[in-house]
């Protein structure tokens, strides 16, 4: 892995835990992702430093709201551990845990959130690698080039 910054987007359902949330505990581990890509890329891919595009799924205007940090290495997720918790894995053991998380520290809330549809609509500038307007991609964490990130922030 090289040690140049890279880019992320990470999608929460802004019921469970929104850009305000983490603008007010200020860095959240980022639990409950149990999508083995997602996983790898937060356990193999992230490293401290890294920019987050913090963005609002499952809502009624979808889009990026604001950016983030990666503010840790990956470390096991406790709620695969924890039978009462919606996230438990039994398959999962400390000695060998499946799931993998990061802390994530806020950064700053956008103006105005950068909408899926206007995102669909630049996605020749955006282009083919771009996962999240690919259909078929529901991934929670995504990778994004460093091309992709500055355009993205040009948006707002």
């Amino acid at each position: 892995m090289s040690a140049r910054r890279r880019y992320w987007l990470m999608k929460s359902e802004p019921d469970t835990f929104s850009i305000d949330d983490l603008e007010r505990v200020r860095t959240e581990p980022w639990n409950g992702v149990r999508n083995y890509q997602a996983r790898n890329f937060m356990r193999d891919g992230m490293q401290v430093g890294d920019g987050v595009l913090f963005y609002h799924s499952n809502t009624d205007v979808p889009g990026i709201v604001g950016t983030a940090t990666v503010a840790s290495k990956a470390y096991p997720d406790e709620t695969q551990f924890d039978p009462k918790s919606d996230y438990y894995d039994a398959k999962s053991s400390r000695e060998e845990p499946r799931w993998f998380l990061v802390d994530v520290a806020f950064e700053r809330k956008f103006k105005r959130t950068i909408t899926l549809d206007e995102l669909k609509q630049h996605a020749g500038k955006l282009g083919e690698d771009f996962a999240l307007i690919r259909r078929g991609n529901r991934l929670s964490v995504l990778p994004v080039s460093a091309a992709q990130w500055k355009y993205l922030l040009s948006l707002e």
